[in-house]
């Protein structure tokens, strides 16, 4: 049990998807307004959660027995895809004020939904251990897309020289985040 909260802990807070390795980053820059980065946060939280758990199951219940592993990638994509659509209609209707419509393309683009399947087969420390790392990379992935937002906002109304507004700006704030979150490593001794 306590590896599993250590887990949870460290994919949403130490090994980050978005800051440890540069996966989901596109979404993180695209998102605009507070009610939108919550409603991306939301929906690729849980479509990590599914895809990973799913992914994992796939992997060593179908495609390993059947030396099948060459289609990792096809079938965790294929998955990822066909999830998409059906999560955001439930979303839309069990919170029907959150704008979940223009969320598409940004779960299509988020390699970070790949990449918990990826680390999942790699691990093969059970199917908790999947379901853990999922969930910790879908919640820290909506916890640095909050951070980002907050300071997207801050740095909005002041006073930055003219080459570095707009993305550079958004960068280099992403890039103080990854050292910020860099010093939560020594918590966990493994």
């Amino acid at each position: 049990m306590t590896e599993i909260v250590l887990t949870l802990f460290s994919a949403a807070l130490i090994n980050n998807l978005v800051l440890h390795w540069p996966l989901g980053v596109d979404p993180l820059l695209a998102a605009n307004g507070r009610r939108q980065v919550h409603a991306l946060g939301l929906a690729t939280a849980c479509l990590m959660l599914i895809v990973g758990t799913l992914g994992y199951l796939l992997d060593h219940g179908v495609l390993v027995p059947t030396n099948l592993t060459f289609l990792r990638l096809l079938v965790w994509l294929s998955l990822s895809i066909l999830l998409i659509g059906p999560l955001l209609r439930l979303l839309a209707r069990w919170l029907p004020a959150m704008p979940f419509d223009g969320l598409w393309p940004l779960l299509l683009g988020n390699a970070g939904i790949l990449g918990v399947t990826l680390l999942n087969s790699q691990d093969d420390r059970g199917l908790g251990h999947a379901v853990a790392l999922s969930l910790g990379a879908g919640l820290g992935f909506w916890l640095v897309l909050s951070l980002f937002d907050d300071l997207r906002q801050r740095t909005f109304n002041n006073a930055i020289p003219l080459p570095f507004r707009g993305l550079p700006i958004q960068l280099i704030s992403a890039g103080l985040m990854a050292v910020a979150f860099l010093g939560l490593r020594g918590l966990v001794k493994t």
